[in-house]
């Protein structure tokens, strides 16, 4: 390994302000972010393609490992709804020595659903935000007490 290097994740719903953050954070690392939002924009991929943006943050977190293992800080904006997820990053960070954080940004719904109709995001609506609150599973203080401090 040629430095420490560090993990970072972008955790949050959509609208919560991740890209934003994740932004800042490439430009103060200085790092390297990987949003597959972006990417499948990119590449005229249908951004609710599942089979897609699976396989694309299966190699993003391959590269990531890569990025790490140089010294090089990695961002991964990716939601990550689930607590596994977030688990597997961590502990495959720390096996390579790498420092992680996790940037949780915890929005109000009302103001979620604002966002995204102020940023003229059709696709995602005030009823598709409901139906899939339940599925995330925001960190508590006993996990979010798992990752290194944040250096912002």
């Amino acid at each position: 390994m040629i430095g420490v290097a560090t993990l970072m994740l972008i955790c949050g719903l959509p609208g919560s302000g991740k890209t934003t953050l994740a932004k800042r954070l490439e430009i103060e690392g200085p790092a390297v972010r990987l949003c597959a939002d972006e990417w499948m924009a990119g590449l005229g991929v249908d951004l609710f393609d599942v089979e897609t943006r699976v396989r694309l943050e299966r190699q993003f977190w391959e590269l990531a490992r890569r990025l790490l293992t140089l010294g090089q800080n990695v961002i991964l904006e990716a939601g990550f709804w689930l607590r596994a997820d977030r688990d597997e990053k961590r502990l495959g960070a720390r096996s390579l020595g790498a420092a992680v954080e996790l940037h949780y940004l915890d929005v109000p719904l009302d103001e979620l659903a604002r966002r995204l109709e102020a940023r003229g995001t059709p696709r995602i609506t005030r009823e598709m935000l409901d139906w899939h609150m339940p599925l995330f599973e925001p960190p508590d203080p006993d996990e979010l007490n798992l990752y290194d401090p944040p250096r912002t």
